[in-house]
């Protein structure tokens, strides 16, 4: 494992948005949704996430993620991810999503 500086920790911006907009992804390689969060002053932002194993689309609306909103935009397949869902692999390789265990503001940025 490499060493940062915190500084290069900084430089990351992950940020707390809400999950306002859920829809399915068939184009995708892997099983996929288009999740749509808002970082409140940063805006609304779209990003492809691989999170079908454990997720409905019910269940995601209203809840808050930490999403790394300072990627360049990434096509994947006819869609552009403006930004990254973070989360860890279980076990099989699906994604558990990071969680935020209490409400704060959108566009917090994770410190």
């Amino acid at each position: 494992m490499e060493t940062i500086t915190w500084h290069d920790f900084e430089k990351v911006e992950l940020r707390a948005g809400t999950i306002i907009q859920i829809l399915d992804f068939p184009e995708a390689r892997k099983p996929a949704y288009k999740v749509q969060v808002d970082f409140g002053p940063l805006g609304l932002k779209w990003s492809s996430a691989q999170i079908t194993k454990h997720y409905t689309k019910e269940e995601l609306v209203g809840r808050q993620i930490i999403g790394a909103v300072n990627f360049p935009k990434k096509q994947i397949a006819t869609f552009m991810s403006e930004f990254l869902v973070t989360g860890f692999a279980d076990e099989n390789g699906d994604i558990v999503l990071s969680a935020i265990d209490k409400p704060v503001p959108n566009g917090q940025k994770l410190i």
